[in-house]
């Protein structure tokens, strides 16, 4: 039995028909049926039962498919695993992120850099817990820093930091001049959301709903400097995380702490368990680690 072979009796399974699965492979319809026979001879059971029009797996066959199935995508995975360490070493790194993280994360890669000068980094937007899972098992990023919490068994992960959601408002707000607001001061006010599936809405939406306060959503957004420019204008107002907030952005606008147990968040680090990483890629997850074990001792 070769790979080969389970890749064939795979296909012939994921079609039920050797025509369609002879096509795929590129091989003739002859070659595919006499591989399968031969694949049968060696295990000494049949693995199909071909009586009907329809082709049938016979308890031999369903095992044979359930394991190769795994040993198959194991072989993919080792593949891009060799490619990784022997064609590109530790010269690239693709890192899923999210929008808020931008004024804390090019100070630990500037950090990094130190060491590993010729590292070519690839930052990607991944939002929503489903993105976050699918990218990390399908390998196209090495690690994603996300506000969902990924419980899944084959995912490590690490959480960085609690923040908290603050208010954002124009600088000339009537409500600015209160040292802390409440849900119930912001919920007649026109409101900056983000799009439906991000975490943050989610939050946010809670928190009126724990409060017993219904929310006026005027805009609907993707990204946060939208919302921040929505609320220069006067447009309305926002929620968004105060790590976001750090730096010159506070000198066009109001930052306002809302007095509520639900408008937090926390942010985490999400590695695939059992996935070969370099040696480069591990020393960077220990600093992005790093950089918040220090503040928080």
């Amino acid at each position: 039995m070769d790979l080969k072979q389970l890749q064939y009796f795979v296909s012939v399974i994921e079609h039920m028909n050797f025509s369609k699965a002879a096509e795929k492979l590129h091989i003739s319809q002859p070659s595919l049926s006499n591989a399968i026979k031969k694949l049968e001879q060696e295990i000494g059971s049949p693995l199909l039962e071909r009586n009907t029009r329809k082709l049938h797996l016979t308890e031999a066959g369903q095992l044979l498919y359930e394991r190769a199935i795994v040993v198959l995508k194991n072989i993919e995975i080792l593949k891009l695993e060799i490619d990784e360490v022997v064609v590109h070493g530790t010269s690239e790194i693709t890192i899923g992120v999210m929008e808020s993280i931008k004024h804390w994360l090019p100070k630990v890669i500037s950090e990094y850099k130190n060491r590993y000068p010729k590292m070519v980094f690839h930052l990607v937007d991944i939002l929503g817990s489903e993105r976050v899972k699918n990218s990390l098992r399908s390998y196209k990023t090495h690690l994603v820093i996300t506000n969902q919490l990924i419980d899944d068994e084959d995912f490590e992960v690490k959480s960085l930091y609690e923040e908290r959601l603050v208010a954002v408002l124009p600088l000339d707000h009537p409500l600015a001049e209160k040292e802390k607001l409440t849900i119930a001061d912001i919920c007649k006010e026109p409101f900056i959301i983000g799009k439906e599936g991000f975490q943050t809405r989610r939050d946010i939406l809670n928190a009126f709903e724990k409060e017993g306060k219904d929310i006026k959503i005027q805009f609907v957004i993707e990204r946060f400097e939208i919302a921040l420019s929505l609320v220069r204008e006067n447009l309305g107002i926002s929620i968004l995380p105060e790590k976001y907030l750090q730096g010159p952005t506070l000198k066009t606008i109001v930052q306002k702490e809302i007095d509520s147990p639900y408008l937090r968040r926390n942010v985490y680090l999400v590695y695939m368990k059992n996935r070969h990483l370099p040696v480069a890629i591990h020393q960077l997850l220990i600093e992005i680690e790093q950089c918040f074990s220090v503040k928080t001792n």
